[in-house]
């Protein structure tokens, strides 16, 4: 699908709260299929929306931001942006990408790749000079998507502890890789 005036990005608004909560819990739930169903099917959607309510009209830095795709008037997928959290990046010229979302029905219509255009462009807007995003390990998808757009690993990587086990059982793991790019 080629982009139309029926297609856009914006700056989310505080009553875009819901829409970005049932996008990310419809995307964590394709993503983490492979996790016990409890640990997806415990999250509330009203207490997610809640939480994007409260980080959209409460920033805690002015630099975070988050960016909605739109087809007409309705979010199809989001992004968000903010200074770089790791300890190895200067948080003064290196931004991140914390989350970058498109559900499986929206894809394939241009919206991942506005919403990292808008990305990069706010990012750069702020004046950082590089930018960095987390990276699941086994998400081939993303990871080919973000490469093919100028992406490359900085060979950083992390492994999360997923609060999932069952007593007595070894927690499960996420391993990520982190992937950089300079901003023009």
């Amino acid at each position: 699908m080629s982009p139309t005036a029926d297609t856009s990005v914006r700056v989310a608004w505080a009553d875009d709260a819901a829409a970005i909560a049932r996008a990310q819990l419809d995307a964590w739930h394709e993503q983490y299929r492979d996790l016990p169903a409890s640990v997806t099917a415990g999250l509330d959607p009203d207490a997610v929306a809640a939480s994007w309510h409260h980080a959209l009209t409460r920033p805690g830095d002015a630099r975070n931001r988050v960016l909605v795709a739109l087809l007409r008037n309705q979010v199809q997928g989001f992004v968000t942006t903010s200074p770089a959290a790791d300890p190895d990046c200067d948080p003064i010229v290196v931004g991140e990408v914390g989350e970058l979302t498109v559900p499986s029905a929206q894809r394939r219509q241009g919206h991942g790749s506005r919403l990292l255009q808008a990305a990069a462009d706010t990012l750069t807007s702020d004046r950082f000079t590089r930018a960095v995003t987390w990276v699941n390990a086994a998400d081939d998808e993303t990871r080919k998507f973000l490469t093919a757009a100028g992406w490359a690993p900085d060979g950083a990587y992390r492994e999360l502890e997923l609060d999932v086990a069952a007593p007595g059982t070894e927690p499960q793991r996420l391993k990520q890789v982190r992937l950089h790019t300079a901003l023009a």
